[in-house]
Formats: C-alpha cells, sequence, structure tokens
C-alpha cells in the first residue's frame, strides 16, 4: 500500500500563512483525526486541528480537501493553511509524523507522483521546476508555456505520426495479399518522413533560443588588465561585486552577476585580465578566462584608452571561439575621450563607456537589452529547454533518416528504425523507459514540491 506523504508546502517559516500539504490513501482519514469534521471536497473551511493523542489544540486552519484522481497528484490530498509560526508548524508536523503509515516528503515527490499518476509528462515537471526558478518575466512566460502541455503535445503529435508511419508498412507486409489493403502503402510514407525530419531541424534550431532563456545568456568580460572590467561589472550590476585597485592582476578568478535586462535573464562574467604572467594563482585565472570566453553567447572586450586591441596579436583572446560569437569592442574611461559608438554602416564596432560621466553606461546597457532581447526570441511555440531534449531529438532525427535513406533493406529492418525514432520522442515525455532518469530529474525540486 502506496505511504501518505506530509510536508510543509508554502516555503521557509515565520510567515503569515503556512500550507501544510498531505497526500496519499490514508489523508482524509488523517484529517478526520486532528480536525474531527471533514469539509465537502474543494470547499473551504476554518477548523480546530487537535493532538488526537492529548486532545490539546494546535492551530484553527482554513481546511480545503482535493479526493483523487481530481487532484495534483492524483490521490486523496488534504492542505492546511495553518498560521506561520515556527513553533505551530512544527506541531502539526510532528502529530502527523506520529500517524501510521504516514511519513515526510521527499524532495520533488508530491510532483513524482503527479507524474506516476499520469496528471503530468516530464516535460510539463520540467516546465513546473522552471517556473518555481525563474527569475525573469521571459523565463516566467517560457516556463509557463510548457508547464501547460505544449510541448509535450508537440512531441505527442510527432510521435503519433511515425507510429503511424510504421502502422502503415506493418499493414504492406503484413497485409498484403488482402485485398482491401491498397498495393505499397507504405511507398506513401515517406514523403510524410522527410517533412518530419525538416520539422525537428527546426524545432531543434530555433530551441537555441530555450536553452539559452532557461539558463541565462552568457556575456564575459575580458581584455588587458587594468582596462576597466570589474569596474563595468560593478556599475552594470549596480554593487560592488568586484574589487577594483589601480594595481593590475587583482582579479584572479570567474565572478559572475545574474541580471534581468528588460526580462531577460543574462549572467555577466567577469575574468582576469588576460597577460603573460610567472605568478601560479593569476595563470589559472587567465586560464578559467579563456575557458568561459569559449562557451560564451558575446564576449565584452575591454579597452581602456592606448590599451591592447581585441585584434592585436597580444590580446590573448582563445583560438577555439566560435566564429559565430560576437565580440565588442568596449572603450572604457571614456570620460578621457570620445569615440564613435557606430560605424557609417550602423554596425557596432565599438561602445563608448564611462563608469564615471553621467549617462555614460547607457549605451551598453540599451545594446546589450537589445542583443538578450534578439538572441532569445522565445515567439510563440514551444521550444525545448534542456540538453536531454535535444539528445533525443536528434536520436529520433537519426533514427528517421536512417529509415528514409535504406530504401534498399527489407521494410522490417525500415519499421525498426521508425520505432527508434518513436521511442526517443517517448523518452522526452516520459512515455517509454524512463525510471533511470527520474532520480536526476526530481532531484532539485524543493521539499514540498
Amino acid at each position: 500500500m502506496a505511504e501518505t506523504i506530509f510536508a510543509l508546502s508554502s516555503g521557509a517559516v515565520p510567515s503569515g500563512v503556512a500550507v501544510i500539504r498531505i497526500s496519499g490513501p490514508d489523508a482524509i482519514d488523517i484529517l478526520r483525526l486532528i480536525c474531527g469534521d471533514v469539509p465537502e471536497p474543494r470547499f473551504a473551511a476554518v477548523r480546530e486541528l487537535c493532538d488526537p493523542v492529548t486532545d490539546d489544540m494546535l492551530d484553527e486552519a482554513l481546511v480545503l480537501v482535493f479526493e483523487g484522481p481530481a487532484s495534483f497528484t492524483g490521490e486523496d490530498v488534504v492542505e492546511l493553511q495553518c498560521h506561520g509560526g515556527r513553533a505551530v508548524v512544527a506541531a502539526v508536523l510532528e502529530v502527523l509524523s506520529r500517524m501510521d503509515n504516514c511519513r515526510p516528503a521527499e524532495a520533488g515527490e508530491f510532483t513524482r507522483r503527479a507524474f506516476e499518476a499520469g496528471r503530468m509528462d516530464l516535460t510539463e515537471v520540467e516546465g513546473l521546476a522552471d517556473l518555481i526558478a525563474a527569475e525573469t518575466e521571459a523565463q516566467r512566460i517560457q516556463a509557463l508555456r510548457q508547464m501547460g502541455g505544449a510541448l509535450g503535445e508537440l512531441y505527442d503529435d510527432w510521435r503519433d505520426r511515425l507510429i503511424h508511419m510504421r502502422a502503415m508498412i506493418e499493414a504492406d507486409f503484413d497485409f498484403a495479399d488482402e485485398e482491401d489493403v491498397p498495393g505499397s502503402v507504405a511507398d506513401e510514407i515517406w514523403a510524410e518522413g522527410q517533412i518530419l525530419i525538416n520539422e525537428i531541424g527546426g524545432h531543434l534550431a530555433r530551441s537555441r533560443s530555450g536553452e539559452r532563456l532557461r539558463s541565462g545568456l552568457q556575456v564575459v568580460l575580458m581584455g588587458a588588465p587594468n582596462a576597466g572590467k570589474s569596474s563595468l561589472l560593478n556599475a552594470i550590476a549596480g554593487r560592488d561585486v568586484a574589487i577594483v585597485t589601480e594595481e593590475a592582476g587583482t582579479t584572479r578568478d570567474v565572478i559572475e552577476v545574474h541580471l534581468d535586462l528588460e526580462g531577460y535573464p543574462v549572467t555577466l562574467v567577469d575574468t582576469a585580465g588576460l597577460r603573460q604572467t610567472e605568478g601560479v594563482v593569476e595563470r589559472e585565472g587567465i586560464r578559467r578566462a579563456r575557458e568561459r570566453g569559449e562557451t560564451a553567447d558575446l564576449i565584452l572586450w575591454a579597452v581602456e584608452p592606448g590599451g591592447i586591441e581585441a585584434d592585436d596579436p597580444e590580446a590573448g583572446l582563445p583560438a577555439t571561439i566560435h566564429e559565430w560569437v560576437p565580440v565588442w569592442t568596449v572603450r572604457t574611461k571614456t570620460d578621457l575621450e570620445t569615440l564613435p559608438e557606430r560605424d557609417s554602416s550602423g554596425t557596432i564596432l565599438e561602445i563608448p563607456c564611462s563608469v564615471k560621466s553621467a549617462g555614460g553606461m547607457e549605451p551598453l546597457l540599451n545594446r546589450l537589452s537589445s542583443f538578450a532581447k534578439e538572441t532569445i526570441s522565445i515567439g510563440e511555440e514551444p521550444l525545448a529547454t534542456r540538453q536531454r531534449h535535444r539528445h533525443y531529438l536528434i536520436e529520433c532525427q537519426q533514427a528517421l533518416s536512417d529509415a528514409l535513406a535504406s530504401a534498399g533493406l527489407p521494410l522490417e529492418l525500415r519499421a525498426e528504425d521508425l520505432r527508434r525514432a518513436a521511442d526517443a520522442l517517448g523518452r522526452i515525455t516520459g512515455r517509454i523507459d524512463v525510471e533511470d532518469l527520474l532520480d536526476v530529474i526530481f532531484r532539485d525540486f524543493c521539499i514540498g514540491k
């Protein structure tokens, strides 16, 4: 018999209200023990909560009952909306822990039961996790869309089409002698397969934005020592994050600041100044700086008046930076000189910037906001947001391509390729063979969710 679980679901106490959630086969019986009269399902009622052993009153709470399967977990669920004092919450939880077949919930266990009951697929579960972790407006919109099932519906549609294609092939070789099955039915489905490959390819390309949106755009500050990188970081963050002195080489480790630029998440990274040095610690900082530059979405190359340009052989930019990663020259300390922001064609070559002049940061901040908006364009369609999604989509696309490229092979083998393609999509939504993934997916959930 499944155990009944309970947890504080409303966050840390003290608080105005604390919501304690109970889910499982004994949830309603437990409620009856501690408050006597159980309210009608989905109707809130005020009840006194008492210790069933001592009959001492614990609190006066608002009580709600949700009968399964029409509940979040698919089981009977009870919510106790208590006063949010530490002593009140501790007393109620202690009484619940003494109940038979009842124990504290593990991290993510309520959501895991919802998944196992078929109330959510894995993409919706991941959307819920992203919604809880959302820090910007764009992240919230994307997470709500995924939690609402849009992504799972897309993948289920593709999987249904693959299953239909496979059924047509099997009809071709299982019932070829039947008069009511048209000849060469399988020949008609390969064009549909190519259409599906193209749809998945387009989805993968567009989903780069979804992955960036979830993790944040990576903007890395690089340049020579004393070029003004740490001052830029502090000015953009609006607080003293990095140490700023006239001594070269004070930044020896990677410093990250998470920003919300007009609703889009950006991680701004300050790195050690690039130069030849004998110091072991500073050399390690420079190695880490180059490593972060290799994975950046944008590099801001800081140059003080008379400083080292990004295309200078002495610059030390990582040789493995991808050609599609833009490198912007940020002219720091422009209160000492005047520089144009754009060339005659309108292409940004360099951005003037000063942390001391009034409005000196506006050109950089405005351009960063525009870059984030252009790069993380969420649109209306659902996007893959995790590497796990990308892995199985590529696996599906490859299996489907194998089926289309095997024109000379028996239909049975081509049908097997279609089965592999459909199974890959099923693993994204959790329809098949995902037991080994569940612990990984739910481990980052908070207790009570």
